[in-house]
């Protein structure tokens, strides 16, 4: 009876073990945050954007299930985001108060802290793997301008005509803005069309109300973290910043730290928001400190610093994050973020108003 006892309580232990085991891999995908509400999005654009959430995170399950890097699966899903118009970065990326569309991203791997980053490129039709060729091809850490385009030359990374990133609605956007601030509208780029999807691009800054929102509501960015077989995190971020940008402005999401930050001792985080808070409050970089030197859970240390520290700037916005023990957060202050999540043995969550799952 003893063994038998003895046999019943391992099996037991064994059973808990089991069901607190950690996911062998996990994503968590963002594609911007703002004023989302389900009174400014019609029902096909809700279903586009659940879909479009839905196709970026299974590409990166994908490659992970077959035990593809952190990496790997980032790059694959961003370059998704960067190719849709229905978001801020790459094809759909907003305007600058020039008319120029100005994409900036970033990359980290949490095995080893290098990192990679762009700003202001304009003609490679992937930043997210200009700033990996950064990380992995270059001594430097961050590239601007013609310069990070001339390097993704070097690379054989695919450039194309600055028109290719052109949509009607972003420019829609751009018009309001500058008329807003009494500004003069420039010319539309040379060969460009309206652009798949265009009518179902959704504005952050305030969808059918945007002329009635502060410029500091208008942003968007794009993002995945994930956690691979090896056990490894890595996060990535991409955007065309904010509309009607002026003087080279750099938000947060090709700096290090702010916008973007992986370590195996804490987590991986990418972040969404008004770039300028974001950056004082190196947003990313604080949130994995939490959780390494304080102790507190992903989620926790996420709600820490979006919910408490930005808010009480007055800074909009929020993050996702994944933790190399599989947890997965992600916190927001805005009245939406387009977002999912995926692990091993974990259904797909998508959400994108605040009281989604």
């Amino acid at each position: 009876m003893r063994r038998i006892a003895v046999l019943l309580s391992v099996a037991v232990m064994a059973m808990g073990g089991a069901a607190q085991a950690k996911p062998k891999w996990a994503l968590v995908v963002h594609g911007g945050a703002g004023v989302i509400e389900k009174k400014d999005l019609s029902p096909e654009q809700d279903r586009a954007y659940r879909e479009a959430m839905t196709r970026v995170a299974n590409t990166g399950a994908d490659v992970l299930k077959k035990g593809g890097s952190a990496l790997d699966a980032i790059e694959a899903a961003v370059r998704i985001l960067e190719d849709d118009p229905l978001f801020n970065a790459g094809r759909g990326a907003v305007f600058t108060a020039e008319g120029k569309n100005e994409l900036d991203s970033s990359v980290m791997d949490g095995s080893n802290l290098m990192a990679g980053a762009v700003a202001g490129a304009t003609t490679t039709r992937h930043p997210i793997s200009l700033a990996r060729a950064v990380m992995e091809k270059s001594p430097h850490v961050m590239l601007m301008g013609e310069g990070a385009d001339e390097f993704a030359r070097t690379q054989n990374l695919e450039q194309v005509d600055p028109s290719f990133f052109y949509t009607e609605r972003r420019w829609q956007g751009l018009e309001r803005e500058l008329k807003r601030q009494g500004l003069p509208v420039p010319a539309k780029p040379a060969g460009a069309k309206p652009g798949a999807m265009a009518e179902l691009v959704h504005d952050e800054d305030g969808g059918r109300n945007a002329d009635l929102i502060d410029l500091k509501k208008k942003f968007g960015t794009v993002g995945v973290v994930a956690l691979d077989s090896r056990g490894n995190v890595a996060a990535g971020t991409s955007t065309g910043g904010t509309t009607a940008k002026r003087w080279g402005r750099v938000g947060d999401a090709p700096i290090i730290g702010a916008g973007t930050y992986a370590s195996n001792r804490s987590c991986a985080v990418s972040a969404t928001g008004t770039g300028e808070y974001f950056i004082r409050l190196t947003v990313a970089r604080k949130i994995c400190a939490l959780v390494e030197y304080k102790g507190l859970s992903l989620q926790a240390a996420a709600d820490e610093v979006i919910q408490k520290d930005l808010t009480a700037l007055k800074g909009d916005g929020g993050v996702i994050a994944v933790a190399p023990n599989g947890d997965m957060a992600w916190s927001f202050n805005t009245s939406g973020m387009y977002r999912a999540k995926i692990a091993d043995g974990q259904p797909l969550t998508v959400g994108i108003y605040k009281d989604d799952p």
